[in-house]
């Protein structure tokens, strides 16, 4: 095993200003730089947000609804716009579109 010199006396260069710290009073950062005293800065919590577990959204087991094509068979939309055309509705559907095109002269 190594061994290392007493830093009592040792001098560092800080990794953001470059200026001389002694070695004993500058301290290592999150990100790995060693600055002064002076220079230092702690993580910000937003630097790790927390770990999240994802929102389920499958069912267990899930079971479709019975007799779909009923429940579906609704009249969609506003007088005087709609959008249905099914003639199986019930009440009779009142919102189908209707249009008509002019005649236009032109004289020159």
């Amino acid at each position: 095993m190594g061994r290392y010199a007493s830093d009592a006396n040792a001098y560092g260069i800080s990794d953001r200003s470059g200026f001389r710290y002694r070695l004993k009073d500058m301290r290592l950062e999150w990100n790995g730089f060693l600055v002064g005293e002076d220079e230092y800065e702690s993580k910000h919590p937003q630097l790790s947000p927390p770990n999240v577990p994802a929102d389920p959204q499958a069912l267990k087991n899930p079971r479709p609804e019975q007799d779909l094509v009923q429940q579906r068979n609704i009249q969609w939309g506003w007088n005087p716009v709609g959008g249905s055309t099914d003639n199986g509705i019930n009440p009779p559907n009142n919102l189908v579109a209707t249009g008509s095109v002019g005649e236009i002269e032109v004289q020159t």
